[in-house]
Formats: structure tokens, sequence, C-alpha cells
């Protein structure tokens, strides 16, 4: 199980959003570069960025700080990117600065056949990200519900090619409550690539119920809040995940 700190940009800073609220921001560093490299020193094996300026404006916004990331980062571990990204040029532009893989959200939704092409065009480098509630996805910085249905959409996307799903339990993002672990499980049996978890880790009792479920596909999962708050240690999380699962 594939533990993933959450770098979410909004000004230049790091931040987390309580239920993607851009009014609703808690500043964590004003040098993401540096908690990059915090996380890397605390045995982070990939990085989860978001341009949340980009994701509302529909184009990057944080890409300077993001090259510093970058930077930082080198060849040590796989960064993913999601927030934005509207366009095959941007993506040829992040992959080439160094990001491992892109994540597609809204753009996924409004305009599938970008989709299409994205993995078509990068394959082995795209993700898709779907956040939902009740089983709907929700899109732009989830201000607006649609009537798909979340695991109908996962499946035409994984015969597009996407390398996996980032499932966002809008409902509990930020809100510290647990993990959606019966709608993750769900999601992830429905398909033949990996799931992502993301929303709701709170401590090492969520840790443990993920890794319970880690064989039905589900590959890692992105925490936040949690570890920038203090209610999950990011280094004793990934030992112990290691462990449940027999890699320590």
């Amino acid at each position: 199980m594939l533990l993933i700190p959450a770098i979410d940009l909004k000004d230049g800073h790091c931040v987390r959003l309580r239920q993607g609220d851009m009014q609703d921001a808690t500043v964590f560093s004003e040098d993401p570069r540096a908690m990059a490299r915090y996380w890397i020193d605390q045995g982070a094996r990939r990085l989860h960025l978001v341009d949340l300026n980009g994701a509302i404006a529909g184009k990057p916004k944080n890409e300077a700080v993001i090259k510093a990331i970058i930077d930082e980062v080198g060849d040590e571990i796989p960064v993913q990117l999601g927030g934005g990204i509207r366009d095959l040029d941007t993506i040829e532009r992040y992959l080439d600065d160094g990001i491992s893989y892109i994540i597609i959200g809204t753009a996924a939704v409004k305009n599938p056949g970008f989709l299409h092409d994205a993995c078509s065009a990068f394959s082995g480098h795209i993700i898709v990200g779907l956040d939902a509630k009740e089983g709907k996805v929700a899109v732009d910085g989830w201000s607006k519900m649609t009537g798909h249905d979340v695991i109908d959409l996962a499946k035409k996307y994984e015969d597009y090619g996407v390398e996996g799903v980032i499932y966002t339990d809008i409902g509990r993002d930020g809100m510290l409550n647990g993990v959606n672990i019966e709608a993750t499980v769900k999601l992830a049996q429905a398909l033949r690539i990996p799931v992502i978890a993301s929303g709701g880790i709170t401590n090492l009792l969520d840790i443990d119920a993920l890794c319970a479920v880690e064989e039905e596909g589900i590959m890692g999962a992105i925490t936040g809040r949690a570890i920038y708050e203090g209610t999950l240690d990011f280094r004793a999380a990934q030992a112990r995940a290691d462990e449940l699962n027999g890699e320590s």
C-alpha cells in the first residue's frame, strides 16, 4: 500500500481545503519545495501535487512552484500532478519537466475525447481523477454534481487506457472522518486498473482498513490534512502498511 502525501498549491503556498472550498484553506507551508523534501525524508515513495488555482482557472497557475518541486525531487520518486490540465501541450510540457503522471479530472468528464487523445499520445502517464458523492461524479472543483455514475465512467476510461483511477469521496475529503472503504472497494472490484483512494484518511485505523482490502485493487492512498495536522504520522503509517502487507 503506497501512501502518497498531498501538496495542494494555492497562490504558491502548500494548503489544504475542506471539501474543496477555496475560501476554507489552511496554509501549512509557504515553501512547497521544502515540504516536498520533508515528505521524501519521511519515506514517501510518490508525491501528489494539485494546482488548485489551475483547477479553477482551467490552466496552469502554479507552474513555477511545481518546477521548483520537480527540481528538488529530481528522479528520486515519481510525482503525479493534477489541476487545470486541459490540453496536450500542457501535458507534454509537464512530462518534459519531469512529472511522472498527469491527473485529468474535470476535463475527462467534460471532454472525454481529450482524455482519449491524452492516453494515446502519452501512454503510461495518464491517471484519471474521479470525485464523487453518493456514487455520482462531481466536476469544477466539486462545485457541480453530474448525473454520471462513477463506476460507469471509470470503466469507459479504463478502455481508453488510463493507468489508474484516483477516487475521492468529496463528502469526506479534508474532514478527517475516515475513508469510504465500501465505495472505494466497489469501484476497485469493477476495474482491472488500480485505484488510489483519497479523502478522509485520519489515523492508523484507516491505514489498517485500506490494507485489509488492498487485494481488491487498491494500490495506494493519498493523505493530506491528517499528516499536516498530526493525526497521522506519515513515517509510522507507511511502516504500518508495509508491515501489514509483508513488505518490511
